[in-house]
């Protein structure tokens, strides 16, 4: 017979103890401890039995010797006992020795803390939703001394969130946007882990008092330092520097976002064939001489067709513009100085250069390029000369500018959506954050202020995003829609109709993209609206993509052919015809099978979930035991719940139309 334990020797008594005994152990406040439990990750337990009484909270007694051998107590008591030695000179009035002391003052640091919770990247991305949520609340609050929030903690959370958000559109790993009553909800795809923040609306904030800020800073300290290891990370595989210089006229101006994105432009790993320039000419452009981070990111057709536009703008006369095309040379020599940032006496040179590198990038996009050409830069002869455009030119443009990306690349799709698009944002839309979107989809913007790219007047800006009743004055040549639309564009990866979101409308429903549809049971109509665009985005895609291939086709067959005699000429071309029409034959069949498909859908949608749990006989339930009836019950009563929430839906969407009709 073992030996007999007293009571509180084994069992629950001894693996975990209260908060009171783990403080008593510790020899620290209550504060303290919990600065440290918030710190090191150490959560509260619940045990099966609490010896202690039930009122009570419980640690675990591993836990507490955790947190006993961290050097971060030690810290915390010499602060401590230097908060008594100041305390102490300022009561004797000394304040030359206060002062000194507070000066000498131990500080700490926590980066052995985030290698300790994390040891590799991947766990840190996975658990970056709440350091983002904080740090962009924090980044929005006002620095306020009854509260003990200091600016400079305020300043570091907004500098942290935009570097964030520089990496984000530097990667084109936006993925998910949606607008609500709290803020802006985004999800970005980073190394293959979906990670989903919350940033506030850029209003005048209201600190409720009953909210205790010193455990919110004390969260706020952890989250920052795992920021920039995560930001530091993020900036080197991108071969970017870390931390990247803020642009002070930028900050100063509110550019926010592109304060940070210039400096990571100017940076980024240059491509072979490629010239960043500056533009320094133009007497108007408010930004003379500053290379900003949206005129380096500007597709090689956009910034010939704003050369081309200064040409313009400097000759009085129409007839150039009418002529672009065969007046190569005069347009180059009405164009302002491009300084590459070399000396004086090189620059015919440099411009040759720079002119022989846009060159290859056009003859390296070939047919693409030409495309965007004709529908962004320039849109006069756009409107000239309609014809030339292909017939199926309406369908082609809702997939944007990834046309010539293949379906299953997401990345690709969302990197090129608004490739060859120019956006002007109006002064009462939320320009940081329709800046982040619309460059993360590989967009132009502007704005009206110092830093922005181009003016309001530019010819070559295609979409004005406007958030007011009426507009006053219309140009012709671009659409005027609201934000709402850059949003839905995004989350569909289409081109979304742009007369649904016109000035003074009342724009389409706002879909949330984080709703799974087929769990919910209800697809709303803009939503099979949307999706109807999404398959004629994918048609249009493998279009292209079978164009492609028809001209590689062609290619090999003529590179093939001059091997040859010139008796085989005639099986030659039939193959040709043959070729094309099984890759009609094949197109038409893909079409008719997705047709099928989605007539399909709506009848699976239909069934619902009594397809996936078939109602029984009241014989089968007798042969289950109490528990599998008792789970076969719950799913019944949960479909049930689904199945009245879905009516439900209907009818009230049925109600909103009766009025209207």
């Amino acid at each position: 017979m073992g030996k007999k334990l007293k009571r509180g020797q084994a069992g629950n008594a001894v693996q975990y103890m209260t908060r009171t005994q783990a403080m008593r152990k510790l020899q620290v406040k209550l504060s303290v401890f919990r600065r440290l439990c918030i710190l090191k990750g150490i959560h509260p337990r619940e045990p099966k039995k609490k010896s202690q009484g039930q009122n009570k909270t419980y640690y675990h007694t591993k836990d507490i010797s955790f947190l006993a051998h961290d050097p971060l107590l030690s810290k915390f008591r010499d602060q401590w006992s230097f908060g008594k030695k100041i305390k102490k000179a300022r009561a004797k009035k000394n304040r030359s020795l206060a002062d000194s002391l507070a000066q000498r003052r131990p500080s700490y640091r926590i980066d052995h803390l985030v290698k300790e919770r994390y040891p590799a990247f991947v766990d840190a991305l996975r658990d970056l939703d709440d350091p983002l949520t904080m740090t962009h609340l924090f980044a929005t609050l006002p620095a306020e001394s009854t509260h003990d929030i200091p600016a400079k903690v305020v300043a570091n959370a907004r500098r942290l969130s935009m570097e964030f958000q520089a990496y984000v559109v530097r990667a084109h790993a936006l993925r998910k946007v949606f607008v609500s009553v709290k803020g802006f909800y985004y999800q970005a795809d980073i190394q293959g882990q979906a990670v989903t923040w919350l940033v506030p609306h850029n209003l005048a904030q209201v600190l409720p008092a009953d909210v205790d800020y010193r455990v919110m800073l004390t969260f706020l300290e952890f989250y920052q330092t795992l920021l920039q290891f995560v930001n530091f990370k993020l900036y080197h595989s991108l071969s970017v520097h870390y931390p990247p210089v803020l642009d002070s006229k930028l900050e100063e101006a509110a550019a926010g976002l592109a304060a940070i994105m210039q400096d990571i432009a100017q940076h980024q790993p240059h491509k072979a064939g490629t010239a960043l320039t500056t533009l320094t000419g133009s007497p108007d452009n408010k930004t003379a001489g500053l290379v900003t981070a949206d005129m380096q990111t500007l597709p090689t057709v956009v910034l010939d067709g704003l050369n081309a536009s200064q040409a313009a703008a400097a000759s009085v006369s129409t007839a150039a513009l009418t002529s672009a095309d065969g007046s190569d040379d005069d347009a180059e020599e009405d164009v302002g100085e491009i300084d590459s940032g070399g000396e004086d006496d090189d620059d015919a040179d440099e411009e040759a250069a720079a002119h022989g590198a846009h060159s290859s990038i056009a003859e390296d996009e070939g047919t693409d390029a030409a495309g965007q050409q004709m529908r962004v830069a320039d849109p006069a002869s756009r409107a000239i000369s309609p014809a030339a455009e292909p017939s199926n030119a309406v369908v082609d443009s809702i997939a944007g500018g990834a046309l010539r990306v293949q379906d299953d690349d997401e990345a690709g799709i969302c990197e090129r959506l608004f490739k060859g698009l120019v956006f002007f944002l109006g002064r009462e839309v939320p320009r940081e954050q329709l800046l982040f979107v619309i460059k993360a989809f590989g967009g132009v913007v502007a704005w009206q202020g110092e830093g922005s790219p181009m003016d309001e007047t530019d010819e070559h800006i295609t979409h004005q995003i406007v958030d007011r009743p009426t507009q006053g004055h219309k140009f012709l040549s671009r659409q005027y829609v609201q934000p709402q639309w850059v949003i839905d564009s995004a989350n569909f990866r289409v081109l979304a109709k742009a007369e649904l979101y016109g000035v003074g409308m009342v724009p389409p429903p706002h879909l949330s993209p984080f709703v799974q549809t087929e769990e919910e049971g209800y697809v709303p109509d803009y939503l099979q609206t949307m999706l109807k665009l999404q398959e004629q985005a994918q048609a249009a895609r493998k279009r292209a993509a079978g164009t492609m291939d028809e001209y590689t086709f062609i290619a090999e067959d003529s590179t093939a052919a001059d091997r040859v005699d010139s008796a085989p000429a005639v099986p030659d071309v039939s193959a040709e015809q043959l070729y094309k029409s099984e890759l009609a034959q094949e197109l038409q069949a893909g079409s008719e099978n997705e047709e099928q498909t989605d007539a399909a859908e709506p009848s699976a949608q239909e069934a619902g979930a009594s397809a996936e749990v078939p109602d029984l006989d009241p014989e089968a339930t007798v042969m289950m035991t109490r528990k599998q009836r008792g789970l076969y019950n719950a799913m019944q009563r949960g479909l049930s719940k689904k199945r009245q929430r879905a009516e439900s839906l209907q009818a009230k969407a049925k109600k909103l139309k009766q009025p209207s009709s």
